[in-house]
């Protein structure tokens, strides 16, 4: 399209900030979407922490949002436990951690830093919006039905999600989650779709694909991985709907619930299991590829360097990529899988941790002898590094199967992939919008604020998940309501991991109001903050080359020619400590 017919282009109310077709504001609606989302996930982890942290004991807080149906006497219902720690699950798995940062990032960056003047298809694009905010709210909506929401874990494993005898929240609560979450991965491929076309055919003059920011390689590959892996959730959903609606018995055989033998036999759970996680693990890979991503070009800009081993990332996002496919069953360890294909699935998961190990030497060597820059988009992107690397350890023990069967089930596995998927990525998505918050909104945001957000999150985050691996390397079941009444727990250890839950309780409660901090600067910063500049970090991209007031179809006038790699940062003999990829090449310079 031309640049005239954009420059006439001219919007209502409804086009511009409801039904927009504009990648930026799109971005901007996932953005604020999963905001509000995280709020909800992070204060029902809050109910449910009070529980953990003091079981028995009687909150007014818990009865003042529960209710008495819920939290008579201030005590939180059973049911009602299982439904907070389900919902807040599902919602920061795909509604903050997929949606936020795929579909914010993948929206505002991927036409910006490729040369493009908007999405291939604007119209799809707005559809993924509308289709994530339909499942947005049916998931929350399942919240306040009479039956409870869906209490079977994150997981929603058969039979107890099958059988509404099994647990209230099996009833019309389940229904909703199948619902939204069927429209929520229709959302997905639609916008995977969306983006892959995008990077293929809208690249601008000059812009190869060895001349991609990393934050674009990230994203082309996690949308490749979504359209692998999702259709397969579908398909495992569409069979318990099934199960639960038409008797069929895909999931089901020799049932007893209260005394009463199900009439569905012949099916097996494990067949759930297998499709769930054949997208369950490149899902944890769909959330960090793109927070690394970011963090790859936050890193390169704020120590002055070129990105170390361009090729080497780009190579271990791929290798990532393929090898995600590959590792589901480490998750099935116990369910009497063939100790030889056991095997095999140790061997995949421990390869995987190659790729990884490239993408942190990398960034440490980055970071080595650069003239660094702390802003709050550096600080969490170094804290996504720690993160990574102190998930990624525990993960070699849950790779081996003979360690793994000693805490399968534990809270040392909620523990693990909190800190190497959730903390990862939501530091990610953090240092993201701290970054490219002048490029959404033409502001900044408080940087002093920003530190100290930064400190209360990281330090809050390790004093939760730190403790917790301890609290299930001494054998505490997860999803358990109240650890207090199991006497198989000899008396110091049940003490401990007592004691133990309320620290990661104060912690937790202490880490969610520390992000009220962060609300305040992002929403204040909106029309009070400080005026951006164009280029606020000195910074290649393309992005930084397009106008502070936001102009439909990105560049006023042609698009930008490309003549170099993004990470022309500090090279001899320039003026300059950074070089933009507009800027040609000078007589006898060479290209990376």
């Amino acid at each position: 399209m031309s640049a005239t017919a954009h420059a006439h282009h001219k919007d209502s109310f409804i086009t511009k900030y409801l039904f927009s077709q504009d990648h930026k504001m799109i971005g901007k609606q996932f953005l604020i979407t999963a905001i509000f989302m995280s709020i909800i996930g992070v204060f029902l982890s809050v109910l449910f922490r009070i529980q953990l942290g003091w079981p028995g004991e009687s909150s007014s807080f818990l009865n003042t949002f529960l209710g008495d149906t819920w939290a008579p006497e201030g005590v939180l219902n059973r049911g009602m436990y299982l439904g907070l720690v389900t919902i807040h699950g599902t919602i920061m798995v795909f509604f903050v951690l997929t949606g936020g940062l795929s579909g914010t990032f993948s929206n505002i960056l991927i036409p910006l830093q490729i040369g493009a003047r908007d999405m291939a298809s604007g119209f799809l694009n707005m559809l993924s919006y509308w289709m994530f905010l339909l499942s947005s709210l049916l998931m929350v909506y399942s919240l306040f039905l009479e039956t409870g929401p869906a209490s079977a874990g994150w997981t929603i494993y058969p039979p107890l999600s099958v059988f509404e005898q099994a647990i209230p929240g099996s009833g019309n609560g389940m229904n909703m989650w199948l619902i939204s979450m069927t429209i929520f991965i229709a959302s997905s491929l639609i916008g995977s779709l969306n983006y892959i076309v995008t990077v293929l055919n809208l690249r601008t003059k000059g812009m190869k694909m060895t001349r991609l920011p990393l934050t674009i390689w990230a994203f082309f590959v996690t949308a490749i991985i979504g359209v692998l892996s999702f259709p397969v959730l579908v398909s495992a959903v569409v069979l318990m709907i099934m199960d639960r609606t038409l008797g069929t018995s895909f999931y089901i055989s020799d049932v007893i619930i209260g005394g009463e033998i199900m009439e569905q036999s012949g099916g097996s759970p494990i067949l759930y299991e297998h499709l769930f996680w054949f997208l369950g693990h490149p899902e944890v890979y769909i959330i960090l590829l793109p927070a690394l991503g970011l963090t790859s070009e936050i890193i390169s800009t704020n120590a002055r360097k070129p990105i170390f081993g361009y090729r080497a990332m780009i190579g271990s996002i791929l290798a990532i990529a393929f090898l995600s496919f590959i590792v589901w069953g480490h998750h099935m360890f116990v369910t009497g899988m063939n100790p030889f294909l056991g095997g095999v699935f140790v061997f995949t998961t421990l390869l995987i941790a190659i790729p990884s190990a490239v993408k942190v030497f990398n960034y440490i060597t980055t970071l080595w002898r650069g003239n660094l820059r702390f802003t709050p988009a550096m600080l969490f992107s170094i804290g996504l590094v720690s993160a990574f690397i102190t998930g990624g350890v525990t993960g070699i023990i849950l790779a081996d199967s003979a360690l793994d069967i000693q805490v399968h089930d534990t809270m040392f596995v909620v523990a693990h992939f909190h800190v190497v998927m959730g903390l990862s990525a939501i530091l990610g998505m953090f240092a993201g919008i701290y970054h490219w918050y002048p490029k959404m909104y033409g502001t900044m945001m408080n940087t002093k604020l920003g530190f100290i957000h930064f400190w209360i999150t990281i330090v809050c985050a390790y004093g939760v998940f730190l403790p917790m691996h301890f609290v299930g390397i001494g054998g505490a079941p997860r999803r358990y309501y109240d650890y207090s009444v199991y006497q198989e727990f000899d008396s110091i250890q049940g003490q401990m991991i007592l004691d133990l839950n309320v620290v990661i309780s104060i912690f937790a409660i202490i880490g969610a109001l520390g992000q009220i901090i962060f609300l305040f600067n992002f929403f204040y910063s909106i029309k009070k903050g400080q005026k951006a500049v164009q280029n606020p970090w000195k910074s290649n991209t393309l992005e930084w080359t397009t106008p502070v007031e936001h102009v439909h179809g990105n560049w006023p006038g042609e698009l930008p020619t490309v003549y170099r790699w993004p990470y022309d940062y500090s090279k001899p003999g320039a003026e300059e400590d950074y070089i933009p990829q507009t800027v040609p090449l000078k007589d006898g310079e060479e290209d990376h």
